[in-house]
């Protein structure tokens, strides 16, 4: 009696098993998100977001999955370029943004502008902030360039595309807006 009755007592299943024993993260949520980066007293960056996740986890991390703008200011307070991405994720410990889906950066002082779907942007690489392994298509004023892999300062006033894949030269008149 004792067996069937230990048998017949009770069952789960494998999902539910896993469940129990997951760990649960700590998710902190804010929404419209606007973050003023200052160096000195200067302002130096404005990051905004609609939607900002913090996640406490062993590598603690924020996550932007519902796009990312920043405006990058000059020593003169004067807005230089402008990053933008349909998502992003900030990894604390390392100081990295990886940037997904759509990125574009623009120097809106010379007018070129870069288009990706992935692009790292470290701090730490002073002079080249931005960085990505990835296609890339840079437009200036006369050209359209495609390659893969490229280097640039975090104003894109410098960049370098690592292993051009081609042009074209499209004379001023002739530019699409």
């Amino acid at each position: 009696i004792w067996g069937c009755i230990f048998l017949s007592g009770g069952e789960n299943n494998a999902a539910e098993i896993d469940e129990l024993g997951a760990k649960k993260l700590g998710v902190e949520e804010a929404v419209k998100v606007d973050i003023n980066y200052t160096l000195s007293g200067k302002a130096k960056a404005k990051l905004s977001s609609p939607l900002m996740l913090r996640v406490q986890d062993t590598m603690p991390y924020y996550e932007f999955p519902k796009t990312l703008l920043t405006v990058f200011y000059n020593d003169e307070g004067m807005i230089e370029s402008k990053l933008s991405a349909m998502y992003a994720k900030y990894k604390e410990n390392q100081s990295i943004v990886f940037l997904k889906d759509s990125v574009k950066v623009i120097n809106l002082l010379k007018g070129d502008t870069l288009y990706c779907m992935e692009l790292y942007w470290d701090r730490s690489r002073f002079g080249m902030e931005f960085y990505t392994d990835k296609p890339v298509r840079i437009r200036t004023k006369t050209q359209i360039l495609d390659g893969i892999g490229m280097e640039s300062s975090q104003d894109f006033n410098n960049w370098h595309i690592i292993n051009p894949t081609g042009w074209i030269n499209v004379p001023a008149s002739k530019f699409p807006q």
